[in-house]
């Protein structure tokens, strides 16, 4: 670098040195800033023991208590069809929906009547006969007593030489008379009996016939069971039916009975509340009692709105082996009362809906939000110095929105409900004010 360059550099440089040593001496020494501990807000709740009602949640499809079928027991042309009986429709009990031609099984009817009185006619002729013919028997009884006593005085005379042979004969032919007919006539009554048994079956055959007659006769009449809703009618009037051939099918309307599959693993708390302490028998009576003692709630999962109230009437035999769930059947009468559609709709059947089973109090349990539970079983407390501490608890178990906790917090301690990154043991803590 030559010599004239290293002047014009020098007197700035020097400028500036001198100007930062300047301001350097000026300045203010650095103020101590006291350091401030880090807190963190958080909603929190005082933990108390409230008894605790076990709730169960499953879901299940909507069908009929009572289901009917009508189908042709006798063969022929239907003469009548109830106006209403069409699909979707409800019919009163005990009303005539078809008819099935009941000339030919009239005609049958009056034959087989005819027969029958025809047999009771002559098992009246019979009797009187046997009457008659015990009536004649005891006269000729009387007569043969006569005769023997004529054929006795006769031979005595013969044997004394008054008489003469030939006058014992002729007693003897006429005594032999008499005793032919009284035998034979004891022959007629011993007949009697038999021909009474064989009239008797004779009769039997002939009312089975009237039987089946005037129950064939009955069936063209086709009556609705029980209130009903008319799913598909299978005939027409004037069309011929065969015997066996479906008519109708339609759904009772005095119960629905839903299938709803519930959880296993929170059945035996369910019934374990429901249950006395000497537990459950499944004797008629005893069992309706514990069922009865849950609640049942039904809603439709396409529309919330609509609730029903119904009862747990049993439960299945046995486990759904791909849901490991269990089948409890609830039943809701009258779901067709009170409705007022789209508002109101009656529980029909093929419907969706959500069951919640709620079972009686249990002993009184702490209870937090499921927020309130990290990691599975541990709890945020805020200890009595307003610090973070953690707890590891017992849980028994998750309840809608709700945990319910066994062992591990006691009542009067007060549970962080945030979630709280990072966790660190000692962080102050300040309680969040309502709302915020």
């Amino acid at each position: 670098m030559s010599k004239a360059r290293l002047l014009r550099i020098l007197p700035p440089l020097a400028l500036g040195i001198a100007l930062a040593a300047w301001l350097v001496s000026q300045a203010e020494p650095p103020e101590r800033v006291k350091h401030a501990e880090r807190s963190v807000t958080a909603r929190t709740l005082i933990a108390e023991a409230r008894p605790v009602r076990p709730v169960l949640r499953g879901y299940g499809t909507v069908s009929a208590a009572q289901s009917w079928q009508a189908v042709a027991e006798v063969s022929g042309a239907v003469t009548y069809r109830h106006p209403e009986l069409e699909s979707g429709n409800l019919i009163g009990a005990g009303t005539k929906v078809l008819e099935i031609d009941r000339s030919r099984y009239q005609t049958a009817l009056d034959q087989a009547e005819a027969d029958l009185d025809a047999l009771n006619a002559e098992a009246d002729q019979i009797e009187v006969e046997a009457d008659n013919t015990g009536r004649i028997l005891a006269i000729e009884k009387d007569r043969l007593r006569l005769a023997e006593t004529d054929l006795a005085r006769v031979r005595e005379l013969v044997e004394q030489g008054t008489a003469p042979q030939a006058r014992l004969d002729e007693q003897e032919r006429a005594t032999l008379l008499i005793r032919r007919g009284v035998q034979e006539l004891e022959n007629s009554l011993a007949l009697v009996p038999v021909q009474k048994a064989r009239l008797a079956a004779q009769i039997a055959r002939a009312e089975a016939t009237t039987a089946s007659a005037r129950r064939d006769l009955a069936m063209t009449r086709i009556e609705t069971p029980f209130r009903l809703r008319v799913g598909e009618v299978h005939v027409e009037r004037h069309q011929f039916v065969t015997a066996g051939q479906k008519l109708v099918t339609a759904d009772g309307i005095e119960r629905a009975e839903i299938t709803a599959y519930l959880p296993v693993e929170g059945f035996p708390r369910l019934m374990g509340a429901a249950m006395p302490a000497t537990g459950v028998s499944f004797k008629a009576g005893r069992r309706e009692a514990v069922l009865d003692r849950i609640e049942a709630e039904l809603r439709l999962v396409s529309g919330p709105g609509q609730v029903w109230q119904g009862r747990v009437i049993r439960i299945g035999s046995a486990l759904d082996p791909e849901a490991r769930s269990i089948p409890v059947v609830i039943a809701v009468d009258n779901p067709y009362e009170d409705v007022h559609p789209p508002l109101s709709l009656p529980l029909v059947p093929n419907m969706y809906v959500e069951a919640i089973l709620t079972g009686p109090e249990m002993a009184p349990r702490v209870s937090v939000p499921t927020s309130a539970v990290h990691q599975g079983d541990t709890v945020y407390l805020r200890d009595a110095q307003g610090r973070l501490a953690l707890r590891d608890v017992t849980l028994g178990w998750r309840q809608g929105d709700m945990a319910v906790i066994e062992a591990g917090i006691e009542p009067g301690e007060e549970v962080i409900i945030d979630d709280i990154v990072p966790a660190l043991p000692g962080l102050l803590v300040v309680p969040a004010e309502p709302g915020e």
